[in-house]
C-alpha cells in the first residue's frame, strides 16, 4: 500500500518538501482568515482572495490561484490537508519537485476555473481541485498503468472516488464542478508529466 506514510516527520520534510510546504500555507492562511473571521463571515475569505462570480470579482483570475489556500471550516481545511499528507507524496516522488508543483497548481486553477464557469459562485475556496487532482491521476494509472499500484491502493482510489463523487452531489456546499474540473485535469496531466520522468530518468 503506497499510501501508508511511516516516514518519520524529518525524512517527511526531506522527501516531500512541495506537499508539506502546501499543508504549511493552507493550515497558515487558514489561522488568519479563521483569526479574520472567515469561518463565520464568507465576506473575509472573499477579501482574502476567494473565488467568486460577483461583478467586479470574476474577472481577479489571480483569485483563481489564492482560493486554493482558503478554507471555511476545520473539516474542510483537515480533510484537504490529510489528503495531501497521505495521496501526495508518491506523485511528488514521480514527477520530480518542480512539475509536482505545477501539476498540484494546474489542477487547483482549472478547478476554481470550471467551478466559476459552470456553477457561478457567490463564494469558493479549497484546495479540493488540487487533491481531486491527484485523484484523477491516480486514476490514470489504475486504467492505463496499472501494475504501478498494487491491489489495496487501487481499492482505496475507487473507494475514494465513489464516496467523493457522492459527496459532491448530496452536499450543497460542495462544488461537484470544481471537484470534477480537478479531477479531470489530474487525469488528464498525468501523462506528459510521468513520461517527461521517465525521459529524465
Amino acid at each position: 500500500m503506497i499510501f501508508l506514510r511511516v516516514e518519520k516527520f524529518r525524512d517527511y520534510v526531506r522527501y516531500y518538501p512541495v506537499t508539506i510546504a502546501l499543508i504549511a500555507v493552507v493550515l497558515a492562511a487558514f489561522a488568519v482568515t479563521g483569526l479574520a473571521g472567515g469561518m463565520s463571515d464568507g465576506r473575509v475569505l472573499l477579501d482574502f482572495g476567494g473565488v467568486s462570480a460577483l461583478p467586479g470579482y470574476s474577472e481577479q483570475y489571480w483569485r483563481l490561484v489564492t482560493a486554493m489556500f482558503l478554507h471555511s471550516g476545520f473539516e474542510h481545511v483537515l480533510f484537504n490537508a490529510f489528503a495531501l499528507y497521505v495521496f501526495a507524496p508518491p506523485l511528488e516522488r514521480l514527477f520530480g519537485h518542480a512539475r509536482y508543483a505545477l501539476f498540484v497548481v494546474l489542477c487547483g486553477v482549472t478547478g476554481n476555473l470550471v467551478s466559476l464557469t459552470f456553477e457561478k459562485p457567490v463564494l469558493a475556496v479549497g484546495i479540493s481541485g488540487a487533491v481531486y487532482g491527484l485523484y484523477g491521476a491516480y486514476l490514470y494509472i489504475i486504467l492505463f498503468r496499472r501494475g504501478m499500484l498494487d491491489a489495496g491502493s487501487r481499492k482505496t482510489i475507487g473507494v475514494l472516488l465513489i464516496i467523493g463523487l457522492i459527496y459532491s452531489v448530496i452536499v450543497p456546499s460542495t462544488s461537484l464542478w470544481g471537484h470534477l474540473g480537478g479531477l479531470l485535469a489530474g487525469f488528464l496531466l498525468l501523462a506528459p508529466c510521468m513520461q517527461h520522468r521517465l525521459r529524465k530518468g
